[in-house]
């Protein structure tokens, strides 16, 4: 499965998924948001579908941005069968996303 983008329309129902969904909070115009892009494919390649990965542009969603209170950009959420787990803003490194995901 590719990674997914979602929209303030299509978020909640992208979120009724069981188990692990791994949540990236970007923008465009953001430098590290751009450093974390590919460590995030790497990461959906290798877990071959078994974490779901969606990316929401901040710019284009401010209602799913503000309900989660983004501050800063890249924010990564980590939920587990719809709870909320994990939250932090920033480049996390593959192995870390790893270990939180399993």
């Amino acid at each position: 499965m590719a990674i997914q983008h979602a929209t303030d329309a299509t978020f909640k129902n992208m979120m009724q998924t069981a188990g692990v969904t791994v949540v990236n909070f970007w923008a465009s115009w953001c430098g590290p948001c751009k450093i974390f892009a590919p460590i995030l494919e790497d990461f959906e390649r290798e877990t071959s579908g078994s974490v779901n990965v969606i990316k929401v542009n901040v710019d284009e969603n401010p209602v799913t941005s503000s309900q989660f209170q983004i501050m800063s950009i890249p924010t990564t959420l980590i939920f587990k069968d719809g709870k909320l787990v994990y939250q932090e803003s920033g480049i996390l490194p593959k192995q870390i996303l790893k270990e939180l995901t399993a």
